[in-house]
């Protein structure tokens, strides 16, 4: 785990080590144990890499590296999981190793099979950067999931690349304009849809991803590509279902599948552990960990006992169950707040995912004892465990089954219910008593769930389920939302198959652009590496084949991944409702944030900045502050724009 940067330009500059030493050093929290930079013969190529030493704590493992036969150089960021196994194979081909990093593998593999070839190979986690000096060819690389970062920008004479965005900041020649279009898309989903930034020129290198830039004459010939198709691989694999697997052997081969997957993530020089919640993915997780460990597995769960959904006590009887080293910090609100102002910097784009904070404060607390650790990530979109992939199909129902003016009464009842709860009467919290009562985003739901029943498409549905705001383009001056993936998708008609493609499209864009980025950036600013077994592409592939109702049945999700877990933990510590990874939203900003709050979203500032529509963003605050209607969530994507902007404005324009 590292961060990387770089540059290749038709023209040498002298200066260009020391701008790419100034853009490693903005990313030295990826990497605190080591630093290099790599300046090719010709000047036009400079490679920098700050070193996060987990395999091969030797000199041998720096970087950028060389390869064996001196062609190719690279600085890489991630872990390739299997290069035992590419390692011995490479030695019967004659390869020579002067170390026992993952680095020099790759290098070696490179050196055989050249870039495309040796990719297809790669079982990890990765982004890099490796230099071809026969061919004077650049190539970009991401992994398949997407779970390492990499930014780029070029104006067809340059090309410059980085792990992180404030790293590209550093670069005088990278115009840092915001994009209104991308803005929208940030209003909508929370998140920023690859391959969009929150800059105009500026774009993320997508999942799956190579780009090759190629120095000809007083030009870059830049070509990017897939090298795994993850939409075909999953209409192959679903068009190759078959029913007549027992259901046993298909929970042998879950298991042995994930098994290996763990079994490969565990390789470290340096301590491991993992995350525990106590919930389905992260307990299989942590005992499939503690089977392959002579040793008991550190785990980590930090509690919040004053946010009313604390997981805490069920991740200890896991961890006692299993015979974990368990660490269980109790955190107070006031200490989950305290992160709020570092967020902007943390994330360098807007970032409107508030599980950023336990996030953040669980990577802390694991750091302390390791330096890396397994997380359940990716269980969710891989095995169907998102309430969204249940309960879609019966509002469906019920809005097919009602006759228009009924549908229209309930829809109105329940988004009127919801404000009334929200206005916090004494009467609606009678009526929403119990479990209800406690969410301070309850009218965000009902008013949510009023809107699915009123949709007319598979398509409608799917949007409205991942949006905090139906109308981005009216918060935004000058700003037209872009098509994306989930807005062009092609959907199925039929309600199975949706059911599936919903799992793909949060795999495509939810996955890698929200999940993965929110624990990336939370554990890296901590110096911490995670691994998400789930991800292992081989799992993924194989679970794309299962019938749905291996991942779903009823209104249970995770199905096979159940009966894993249930092996080696007893079924009654993990029955119960899913819990998200979340803060007490609606409470903070009616509350200890609101004069944080009150204070970004100053009239007059929004004015000076002239990128929102001051009197809707004003309204929408005054009406969450009243309880007339609830929008935490999407307040929360307009507040961390604004502490965004705040924090950026020297270097930014509008």
């Amino acid at each position: 785990m590292c961060g990387i940067a770089g540059l290749l330009s038709i023209e040498p500059a002298q200066q260009a080590p020391s701008l790419v030493k100034a853009m490693t050093d903005a990313i030295a929290h990826r990497g605190p144990d080591g630093e290099g930079i790599h300046v090719d013969a010709e000047g036009r190529v400079v490679l920098g890499h700050r070193r996060l030493a987990i395999v091969d704590l030797a000199p041998t493992g720096r970087q950028p590296m060389v390869s064996g036969a001196g062609r190719y150089v690279v600085t890489y960021n991630g872990e390739i999981y299997n290069f035992p196994e590419l390692r011995r194979e490479l030695e019967q081909r004659g390869c020579a190793f002067r170390g026992t990093s993952d680095t020099e593998v790759m290098l070696a593999a490179f050196d055989t099979w050249g870039v495309s070839a040796a990719l297809a190979r790669l079982n990890g986690m990765f982004a890099f950067a490796v230099w071809d000096r026969t061919e004077r060819r650049l190539w970009l690389a991401r992994d398949r999931a997407g779970e390492k970062p990499l930014y780029y920008w070029s104006d067809g004479r340059q090309l410059i690349f980085a792990s992180e965005m404030k790293a590209l900041m550093c670069c005088p020649a990278v115009p840092c304009t915001v994009d209104r279009d991308a803005l929208c898309s940030f209003l909508r989903f929370s998140y920023l849809p690859a391959p969009a930034t929150i800059f105009q020129r500026v774009r993320k290198l997508e999942a799956a991803a190579v780009l090759s830039a190629r120095l000809t004459g007083d030009s870059l010939d830049i070509v990017s590509e897939r090298y795994w198709t993850a939409p075909q691989l999953f209409r192959d694999a679903r068009a190759a279902q078959r029913q007549d697997i027992a259901w046993q052997e298909r929970i042998e081969t879950a298991e042995t599948l994930l098994g290996d997957a763990v079994r490969m993530r565990m390789v470290a020089d340096v301590p491991l552990g993992a995350f525990l919640s106590g919930g389905i993915d992260s307990s299989a997780i942590v005992a499939l960990m503690q089977r392959n460990s002579a040793t008991p597995v550190r785990t980590f769960t930090v509690g919040f006992d004053e946010f009313g959904f604390n997981e805490a006590p069920y991740a200890a009887a896991v961890a006692r169950h299993l015979g974990t080293d368990h660490t269980e910090v109790q955190l107070s609100a006031a200490d989950a707040l305290a992160c709020v102002p570092s967020l902007a910097d943390i994330y360098d784009e807007p970032f409107g995912d508030s599980s950023q904070i336990p996030t953040l404060l669980i990577s802390r607390v694991a750091r302390r004892s390791v330096t890396v650790a397994l997380s359940g990530d990716g269980g969710d979109e891989v095995f169907g465990g998102y309430h969204r992939y249940v309960w879609w199909r019966r509002f469906w129902r019920l809005s097919r089954a009602l006759p228009q003016v009924a549908l229209g009464l309930l829809t109105s009842l329940m988004r009127s219910t919801g404000n009334v709860y929200g206005s916090g009467r004494p009467f609606a919290r009678t009526l929403l008593r119990g479990r209800l009562a406690e969410w301070g985003d309850v009218a965000e739901k009902m008013q949510k769930t009023a809107d699915i029943l009123r949709q007319k498409s598979f398509r409608g549905i799917f949007m409205r389920l991942i949006s905090q705001t139906m109308s981005p383009e009216e918060m935004v001056s000058g700003g037209r939302e872009p098509e994306s993936l989930i807005s062009s998708w092609c959907y199925p008609q039929d309600e199975s198959a949706f059911t599936e493609e919903m799992m793909l499209l949060d795999f495509l864009s939810y996955l890698p652009d929200d999940i993965l980025v929110k624990v990336d950036r939370a554990s890296m600013a901590c110096s911490l590496e995670t691994r998400a077994p789930f991800l292992d592409h081989r799992l993924v592939q194989w679970s794309w084949g299962l019938p749905l109702e291996a991942k779903i049945q009823n209104t249970t999700g995770k199905r096979i991944l159940r009966e894993i877990a249930y092996r080696h933990v007893p079924r009654e510590l993990l029955e119960r409702p899913k819990q998200g990874f979340g803060i007490p939203i609606t409470q903070w900003l009616r509350g200890p944030l609101r004069d944080w709050g009150h204070d970004l979203l100053d009239p007059a500032r929004m004015r000076s900045q002239q990128i929102l529509n001051v009197e809707r963003v004003s309204a929408a605050w005054h009406d969450l502050q009243s309880g007339r209607r609830l929008q935490p969530h999407f307040m929360w994507n307009i507040l961390m724009l604004q502490a965004w902007l705040e924090r950026w404005k020297h270097r930014i324009s509008y």
